[in-house]
């Protein structure tokens, strides 16, 4: 008897607003480390990393020891914002490893419910509650999410058409364009001007390297004036560091080497969770902490599975020998693009992004396609992002330099042999 066609079942059952599946036609029934395994067999580097949700790569093993012992123990999976033991261990953890070392001991952790979007919206929320005003100033290329509140300060035109409904409150202004930032910031003062622009916002929110934007990275310079515009104006700075955070350019958060910027309020999500379990969070800065008991919930606050994998992961940032596996990947991602940007004509690509949040940036959308196509063909899962013009690389933090530069000479050989090098080049 003949197998089942598996894909046939999405195509019947599932809504048509499922994407990546579309772009990586492969049904996966194994994952571990830096691999997928498809149900034929066929073994796949996943440069995708679950969109930056899985910087430990696919089920550590000490993770899925730690969960599969809470489980085999009865503790609670579910538990709103009751106390757990999960959830003490995974605050404590948090706090002496990430927050204390860094001169953050005096924020607390608001769980605002499992997705990064609600992290975004209670943020907004939140701002909006401790300054009395309602607008916020974001920037044009720039991802927070997709409930309404978070697609207002989402600029990709794709998903704001499908709101249905005005997107208002947010202003989106020019990014950084890597050189100084001048017509941005001129663009922000303006804005800020008593009598003018859109008046005192609430907040200014931004990611310091745009992920699904292109991989954007705003310089020191920028972030700094932002933050001191921000305080002219009496407004909160909100860093989403949904996708750049939990280690994903080196550091924990993204914006450590810029001590200047000071953010009130930092998102995070996908990676906090460890491998892939659902949870986000909302730290919130001294002085921020307005909200009265219940002003804002949400029934999956208390994801016992997630804290106690994010426990795990936490504990990676207390040793050494990971943090310095970690400079020694980033640094092996730069080079390796480095390299294979010099292997082709000048003008045809450009490596963008910052540590393990990097890739090659090319003038338009068509050969990147072709790229990636290509790639998944070879084995590697790799998205775009940018428009379509930036191949994108979010290789888990955890993958082996020595298999890191296989996959990127792979890569490279991709790219060479599947670009008309003629075509498409930068101005």
């Amino acid at each position: 008897m003949a197998e089942p066609d598996l894909t046939d079942v999405f195509a019947r059952h599932e809504s048509r607003v499922r994407s990546y599946c579309r772009g990586f036609p492969a049904v996966f029934e194994r994952a571990s480390g830096h691999h997928l395994w498809d149900v034929e067999g066929r073994r796949y580097t996943d440069l995708l990393c679950g969109a930056g949700a899985l910087n430990y790569g696919h089920n550590p093993p000490d993770m899925v020891a730690r969960v599969t012992d809470y489980l085999a123990r009865g503790g609670p999976v579910h538990s709103l914002d009751l106390h757990t033991t999960a959830k003490a261990g995974f605050l404590t953890r948090f706090a002496e490893t990430v927050l204390a070392p860094r001169g953050m001991g005096d924020h607390v952790v608001q769980f605002p419910g499992p997705a990064g979007t609600l992290a975004v919206e209670a943020a907004l929320k939140l701002a909006r509650k401790a300054t009395g005003r309602s607008s916020v100033i974001a920037f044009r290329d720039g991802f927070h999410g997709v409930s309404l509140g978070s697609l207002a300060a989402t600029s990709a035109p794709l998903l704001r058409s499908a709101a249905g409904t005005p997107l208002r409150d947010v202003t989106l202004l020019p990014r950084d364009d890597g050189r100084g930032g001048r017509e941005s910031l001129d663009a922000l003062e303006r804005a800020l001007r008593p009598g003018r622009g859109v008046g005192a916002p609430a907040a200014v929110l931004l990611e310091t390297v745009q992920g699904e934007g292109g991989l954007n990275v705003a310089s020191r310079a920028w972030l700094a004036r932002v933050r001191e515009l921000a305080d002219a104006a009496g407004a909160l700075v909100v860093v989403d560091d949904i996708q750049a955070g939990c280690g994903r350019t080196g550091t924990f958060f993204s914006f450590e080497h810029v001590p200047e910027l000071r953010p009130d309020l930092v998102c995070l999500s996908k990676s906090l969770g460890g491998m892939g379990l659902p949870m986000a969070a909302l730290l919130i800065g001294p002085g921020r902490d307005v909200w009265e008991p219940g002003e804002h919930n949400g029934t999956f606050r208390g994801h016992n599975l997630a804290f106690v994998a994010g426990t795990v992961a936490l504990e990676y940032w207390a040793d050494p020998r990971f943090t310095s596996r970690v400079a020694g990947l980033t640094a092996a991602i730069r080079t390796s693009l480095d390299d294979i940007v010099a292997r082709l004509p000048e003008g045809v690509a450009q490596v963008a992004g910052r540590g393990a949040m990097s890739g090659l940036r090319f003038a338009a959308p068509e050969p990147v396609e072709r790229v990636r196509r290509a790639l998944f063909q070879a084995g590697i899962i790799a998205e775009s992002a940018g428009e379509g013009r930036v191949l994108k690389f979010l290789p888990p933090l955890t993958m082996p330099v020595a298999a890191w530069q296989e996959t990127a000479h792979t890569i490279g050989d991709v790219v060479l042999k599947t670009l008309d090098t003629a075509v498409h080049r930068f101005a």
